[in-house]
């Protein structure tokens, strides 16, 4: 009898990229279909509208950017007090720190005897006893600890990607009312966008892209609302 071997293959999606591109295309669309419909609504113009909404991609993309710098800067540099803390106990305690890590092997279910091997072994190479435990204790990698400039950069061409998309009308035409075409390139965009989460995450295109619609909808909805009874009056 012949076993066959499967080799499964998965996406690598553990750097946060897929998170970053999605939330940020589909925030900066969000954010700025509505902010536009709702300077439509009040009709104060063809180019204060395209004012509002480049004003809206270049605010947005830099709050978007900025907050992502802030959180993980001050995120990194939490968790690299944390490992600090952590190295300095090895120097100082390096038995009770291998206990702990036997310990921590023991409520895995691995054997008492292996555990006190796999912690003696693993206690003798300073660098990989200090990743292992910072994995086990606080859950991330010394050396992965993400770049706050990236995330930044990377939140703020998202967004701005995003942003553009239902504004690209109102630069495009020069004057006149585009409305319509604004609404069905953002409606289009996140349709898509939600068919390729629905895709990746294989819980169904069709409810994936509805749901990101009618969430779409109902923001753009509820400012077109509030733009038409506010006015510019």
């Amino acid at each position: 009898m012949t076993v066959k071997h499967y080799e499964v293959h998965h996406r690598q999606i553990s750097g946060g990229w897929f998170r970053a591109a999605i939330f940020g295309i589909s925030d900066g669309l969000v954010t700025n279909v509505s902010l536009i419909l709702g300077f439509a609504g009040a009709n104060p113009g063809h180019s204060v509208i395209r004012l509002a909404g480049l004003a809206g991609l270049v605010a947005g993309g830099f709050s978007m950017g900025s907050g992502e710098y802030l959180s993980m800067k001050a995120q990194k540099e939490l968790l690299e007090s944390e490992i600090e803390k952590e190295r300095q106990a090895l120097l100082d305690n390096p038995l009770e720190e291998q206990q702990e890590l036997r310990q921590i092997f023991i409520d895995r279910g691995i054997e008492e005897e292996l555990a006190e091997r796999l912690s003696i072994d693993l206690m003798r190479d300073p660098d990989l006893a200090l990743r292992t435990h910072t994995r086990e204790e606080l859950g991330v990698d010394p050396s992965a600890t993400g770049s706050p400039w990236i995330a930044a950069l990377s939140s703020f061409l998202f967004f701005s990607v995003g942003a553009l998309i239902p504004l690209l009308p109102w630069i495009v035409v020069a004057s006149g009312n585009v409305m319509w075409w604004s609404v069905g390139l953002a409606g289009v965009s996140i349709i898509l966008i939600g068919a390729a989460v629905g895709h990746f995450t294989r819980r169904g295109v069709v409810y994936s892209a509805l749901r990101a619609l009618v969430i779409m909808g109902l923001a753009s909805v509820v400012t077109f609302g509030v733009g038409y009874l506010v006015g510019v009056g």
